[in-house]
């Protein structure tokens, strides 16, 4: 574990009401109250939620600098030990997202061969076909205005199973879609509520969140029973699942069944909605500046020439690859991360104590004047190799950071800069909802549409 300091001043507290502390404000709008604080306070902020007696107590970190030594640099001595972290737990099982220790490593160990970058890049066959039927939809539809999240959702969930499971792709997707909200609803309502009832008690909530629960996880025992039953996915080859069930080592052994399920729920929750929200606003936020979206339009066609790109022209997309990363910058998919604190320590000179839960938060960082010029602009150019450079390591974390950062990493930069080129090789885009409303449940969501006209381009 990294050496810690505990001399340090007492962190300036976020004023709520007497009774509940910032409890509403943050149930209402949890990222702006964050954005609040430090705006207010500076970059470590106490906050409080709920009544006295069992309120709860946590630390806001808002600078580059802490986000590095919370996520990184004193990774050790801060845990995935929060309420957030084991109602995910109970939801989706103590996968790759939630386990820790040896748990976690043998995991990692186990599944960090199917991550390999030749192994993403071989996905990029999957990626495109899936975006080939999407745009094929929506012309053949005659489609005039579309939702973009919507429609970067369902494609963004399409593609992963398909790499995930193979053929059968249409048995989980409806699945999927229909109970992904609402396990994030339940795990945030949990999360945020001072008095938790157990979820085996009657109630309405926790009946509700049973059946979802049930219908997720038969969907994925069924699959993967009939897959370590017959094999290979017949015509697929070396699909996601495929190769988790032949996992193994001397050293680590293999999945169970259960653990199976939980390696498949992680992937389908992070392996889609962090691609999702970054294509969806991708192309919201070109809808809204054209002399972006035509710039890059001019690198795709001048790229790829009409063709299909496949994972060797990433590097020869800078620009699209820009368009990503600032949008990422502007709706990470993943706004909050949450710790717990091992021993006391010391961040930006506030301390933080022993067993304090502590939230980073790229949502504000990647908006912090200190390292970002008019934050809410939308500027690609922010990512140029050299203004990259300029800027602290975690100014922008999308993916997390340190030893637990997203292992999918590659696998979300390859499908949405081949999904984003080859959308744009096929239309333009004009916005008709200018903003989209947004909160934060696992993951970022929408609380509005985010419609666009489609404008078909000619050849």
């Amino acid at each position: 574990m990294a050496t810690t300091t505990t001399t340090g001043t007492a962190a300036p507290q976020l004023t709520g009401s007497p009774f509940l502390g910032s409890m509403l404000d943050l149930k209402r709008d949890s990222l702006g109250t964050f954005l609040r604080a430090r705006r207010d306070h500076g970059d470590v902020v106490k906050l409080t939620a709920g009544p006295p007696g069992i309120r709860a107590v946590f630390y806001g970190v808002f600078s580059a600098e802490g986000a590095q030594q919370v996520l990184a640099g004193e990774s050790a001595n801060f845990r995935k030990d929060n309420a957030f972290y084991q109602e995910i737990r109970e939801s989706f099982g103590n996968g790759l997202l939630t386990s820790q220790d040896e748990d976690y490593l043998r995991q990692r160990r186990l599944v960090q061969p199917l991550f390999t970058k030749r192994r993403v890049d071989s996905y990029a066959g999957a990626v495109a076909a899936e975006v080939t039927t999407l745009v094929g939809e929506w012309q053949d539809g005659g489609a005039e205005t579309v939702d973009v999240l919507q429609e970067m959702t369902r494609l963004a969930l399409r593609a992963v199973a398909r790499i995930l499971f193979g053929t059968d792709v249409d048995a989980a997707v409806e699945i999927v879609e229909r109970c992904f909200p609402e396990v994030g609803a339940y795990v945030l309502h949990r999360g945020y509520s001072p008095v938790k009832f157990p979820r085996d008690w009657p109630t309405p909530g926790n009946r509700k969140a049973a059946d979802v629960h049930r219908a997720l996880y038969e969907v994925c025992d069924r699959i993967i029973a009939e897959r370590r039953a017959s094999g290979r996915a017949a015509g697929e080859g070396d699909d996601l699942l495929t190769l988790l069930v032949e996992a193994e080592s001397a050293e680590d052994g293999s999945f169970d069944a259960t653990e199976l399920r939980e390696q498949v729920l992680v992937f389908l929750l992070a392996g889609h909605e962090t691609t999702a929200t970054s294509l969806g606003f991708a192309l919201h936020l070109l809808a809204r500046h054209p002399e972006v979206l035509k710039r890059t339009h001019e690198e795709v066609d001048r790229v790829l020439g009409g063709r299909t790109p496949g994972a060797a022209d990433l590097d020869a997309l800078p620009y699209v690859t820009q368009v990503l990363k600032e949008t990422m910058r502007l709706f990470p998919a993943a706004p909050a991360i949450g710790r717990r604190a091992v021993a006391a320590t010391v961040i930006d000179g506030v301390t933080i104590p022993a067993g304090a839960d502590v939230i980073v938060s790229s949502w504000v960082t990647h908006r912090h004047p200190g390292y970002w010029e008019d934050p809410e602009r939308f500027d690609p150019d922010r990512f140029t190799p050299e203004a990259e450079a300029a800027r602290p390591r975690y100014a922008w974390f999308p993916f997390g950071g340190g030893p637990r950062a997203c292992i999918g990493q590659h696998f979300s930069m390859l499908e949405s800069v081949i999904a984003l080129a080859m959308i744009l090789q096929k239309y333009g885009f004009e916005a008709v909802d200018t903003e989209v409303p947004v909160g934060s449940a696992i993951t970022l969501t929408t609380l509005g549409p985010a419609r666009c006209r489609l404008v078909p381009r000619t050849a």
